[in-house]
């Protein structure tokens, strides 16, 4: 196998989708397009954006995860991702395009790998729209 990748599917908007996202991410930047298809790297990952038409909407069944380190990376993402989208419980988000996104701290494993503290955590994070991490090391 060559390449493995995810194609999110547009309505005429992948291209400015695409834009949208590289202006977000590091080391971001669209490698190819056509009228019909835009590659992109966010962070030097794959993406494909297709111009398919109306007949698909995003879903939360299919998100995003970007697991940060520390709370002012999750504070970017929050917000960058968020706006003019919807915010919505456990670090989970739609942006403009609808496409679903989890905002999540990279010590939320850890966190729940403890048996005793992960019940604390998960009572904490129910609590949460976006996520707190010092809120979570505390619980």
């Amino acid at each position: 196998m060559k390449s493995l990748y995810p194609c999110l599917w547009f309505d005429g908007q992948a291209k400015a989708a695409a834009e949208y996202y590289c202006s977000i991410f590091p080391n971001s930047k669209i490698t190819s397009e056509n009228p019909m298809v835009v590659r992109f790297e966010l962070n030097g990952f794959q993406f494909m954006g297709l111009n398919g038409g109306s007949q698909y909407q995003f879903s939360a069944a299919n998100s995003y995860v970007v697991e940060c380190e520390t709370q002012q990376e999750i504070d970017h993402y929050w917000e960058k991702l968020g706006t003019n989208g919807t915010y919505n419980q456990c670090g989970w988000l739609d942006d403009p395009f609808g496409v679903s996104w989890q905002i999540i701290p990279s010590i939320l494993e850890k966190l729940m790998a403890d048996p005793e503290k992960a019940p604390r955590v998960v009572q904490a994070f129910m609590q949460m729209s976006k996520f707190d991490i010092e809120t979570l090391m505390n619980a």
